[in-house]
């Protein structure tokens, strides 16, 4: 239940920020709740990957190198799901922070809920 939960406000946060970016667009409640899907599936077999062969460099930049996996992951989303559209590696790398950050806002207050 928590997972389905933790999904839906995925995909109303990749809503909020198509509306709000204007490099970044979604077509329906039913493209975004997918993007949260793809995402989801994306960073739990894909990001792993990319972060162990990217290691060296993730080292070198202290870390911000994952903000470049990050807008691939996004770009990559971008290239599987139909409805959704991000206009180049700028607003990837822009909706992939703001996505987080929103996310993590989420979460916590669906965690203060539960307490």
């Amino acid at each position: 239940m928590n997972f389905i939960l933790k999904l839906i406000l995925s995909a109303v946060a990749v809503i909020v920020l198509a509306k709000i970016l204007p490099g970044v667009g979604v077509d329906s409640y039913v493209s975004a709740l997918i993007v949260a899907v793809v995402l989801a599936i994306l960073n739990a077999i894909v990001k792993p990957l990319l972060v162990f062969l990217t290691l060296p460099a993730t080292i070198i930049t202290l870390g911000l190198f994952l903000l470049v996996i990050n807008a691939a992951i996004i770009l990559l989303a971008d290239y599987f799901i139909d409805g959704f559209r991000v206009n180049g590696w700028l607003w990837a790398l822009i909706f992939s922070v703001l996505l987080s950050i929103f996310q993590s806002i989420l979460h916590s207050i669906l965690k203060k809920d539960k307490s």
